[in-house]
């Protein structure tokens, strides 16, 4: 709960910033496979502790096995059904398939990968880190064993 003075120190704040779609900076860490965008960051409009963009992957892609540090992650699923793959913890793999509407949580270095099996639509994602910069840590494939290949169209 606020106090009136924790208020009152609000007052000077900086005014909200709108970020319309075109205005979205490529200036990020990148993962092959994928295309990151920022939206909101202390570089693109003075934010002091959020980092947010999204992601698109084309049809049929597959990233690079990555991480993102010690930043907490949250993905909202906006287009497509993007798959994202993490180690089971004995050897295999587990995948979490997902539509739009869906979150993911990626907590603090959990490597992991995201494929797109589409060939048809773009993957589409909303990310939000819990730090200022979009930490993205580029793995060897054998950190889950490499990627698997999308089955070809029918």
């Amino acid at each position: 709960m606020r106090t009136g003075s924790e208020d009152e120190d609000l007052a000077g704040a900086e005014p909200l910033r709108l970020v319309r779609p075109g205005e979205l900076r490529a200036d990020t860490a990148q993962t092959a496979g994928m295309r990151r965008s920022e939206a909101i960051s202390g570089a693109a409009c003075g934010s002091r502790a959020l980092w947010m963009g999204e992601t698109r992957m084309a049809p049929g892609a597959i990233s690079a096995n990555h991480h993102h540090g010690h930043s907490e992650t949250g993905i909202y699923v906006s287009a497509g059904r993007p798959v994202f793959v993490m180690s089971d913890g004995a050897g295999g793999e587990r995948r979490l398939e997902t539509q739009p509407g869906d979150y993911v949580f990626v907590p603090p270095y959990v490597a992991h990968r995201e494929e797109n099996p589409s060939f048809e639509e773009e993957a589409v994602v909303v990310i939000a880190r819990s730090t200022q910069q979009a930490i993205v840590v580029n793995l060897g494939d054998s950190s889950l064993g490499a990627p698997s290949t999308p089955a070809s169209p029918a």
